[in-house]
């Protein structure tokens, strides 16, 4: 961050963070630490808030708490103090403490970080699974920059959720005919059916501190915020269906898994559909019934929008062109996989990922 803390007693200690609510408002805190507590705070921003003397409420409710308090009960402490009648327009109280957070260099924004961008590099998709855990946790322990690394591989796969069961989720049948490779990921949410040049995957490592204060279903259009900024360059109007499916007004084109490791590195990744052989698809995964009347959609086929018949452009067109708002938004720079992190991740799939334990621990 960019300030210094001052010792306790000095007035001058003036803390400055900012926040800009994603499709709403900026918010922003100055406040003081006096003894560790919060003092002289003042909340700012282009918001709308009814009623008026309401602000002051904000700021009264915050001050005398510890600096240390987390977000969730920052927020908690701004809402008992708000009357009833309290209209918040463009913020929330939840934006409030990420902000406070931020000031009191707690939390971190993507400009607090210096960045670095992967470009795709063929790999087997167990390799690219377990990079996903060891890049994660390299990010959590401070060994490497938050990086964002685009995904490529050869061999058709299925790269089922933390929390699947393969039975469940992969035709055995379909899996031998089309030669298949079955992996477990180490993030949560659904089956992806991946062959060379079908889709466009990509995963941040971050620490945790960027999310701070945000709701789980807030941190994903958080974290792809300058995709849909990339999608909108290329003429794609993208937009999150809570939690984690990106659509368009064509049908989905993509979804997000996250994971949280115990070192405060953090894992988000997004696979959008480019082209999907959609009947290949059905012979491979058991799309369930279940599944498909809840998305209101009679067949898979349907479900699978590809970004090839939307743009019309090559997909390593729209990686670039994904890469390159990424770049520019957060002046992030090019790096390589080190020799050391692919030998982890080899040592990974032996111990881990290539191994029936993994594979079937949800039977």
């Amino acid at each position: 961050m960019s300030h210094h803390l001052l010792p306790h007693n000095e007035s001058s200690n003036r803390l400055h963070g900012e926040y800009k609510v994603p499709g709403g408002k900026l918010v922003v805190a100055d406040l003081s630490v006096t003894d560790g507590h919060l003092a002289d705070v003042s909340i700012s921003g282009d918001f709308f808030l009814e009623p008026d003397e309401a602000l002051l409420d904000i700021n009264r409710a915050l001050t005398g708490l510890p600096e240390s308090t987390p977000a969730a009960d920052l927020a908690a402490a701004i809402t008992a103090a708000l009357p009833a009648h309290a209209g918040l327009f463009g913020f929330s109280a939840d934006a409030v403490a990420v902000t406070v957070r931020r000031a009191l260099a707690k939390a971190t924004s993507w400009t607090d970080h210096h960045w670095n961008v992967i470009p795709p590099a063929v790999l087997p998709t167990e390799i690219n699974v377990a990079l996903d855990e060891v890049l994660t946790e390299e990010v959590g322990a401070g060994r490497r920059n938050p990086t964002l690394r685009f995904w490529d591989w050869q061999e058709p796969s299925v790269v089922i959720g933390s929390f699947q069961s393969v039975r469940n989720e992969v035709d055995p049948a379909g899996v031998a005919k089309h030669g298949i490779s079955v992996v477990r990921r180490i993030s949560g949410g659904g089956a992806m059916f991946m062959e060379a040049g079908n889709c466009i995957t990509y995963s941040l490592y971050l620490p945790q501190t960027l999310v701070d204060g945000l709701s789980f279903a807030d941190s994903y259009p958080f974290l792809d915020a300058w995709v849909m900024a990339a999608l909108e360059k290329l003429g794609i109007t993208a937009f999150y269906v809570p939690l984690n499916d990106i659509a368009t007004d064509q049908g989905k084109i993509g979804g997000a898994a996250q994971k949280r490791l115990a070192n405060g590195g953090m894992l988000h990744h997004v696979t959008m559909s480019y082209d999907i052989d959609a009947d290949k698809m059905v012979e491979v995964l058991r799309i369930g019934k279940e599944k498909l009347s809840d998305k209101g959609t009679r067949s898979a086929k349907k479900r699978v929008d590809p970004l090839r018949r939307q743009t019309g452009l090559a997909r390593t067109a729209i990686i670039e062109a994904m890469a390159e708002v990424f770049t520019g938004r957060y002046g992030a720079t090019t790096s390589a996989l080190t020799e050391s992190e692919l030998s982890l991740a080899r040592e990974r799939v032996a111990m881990k990922f290539g191994t029936e334990e993994w594979l079937h621990r949800v039977p």
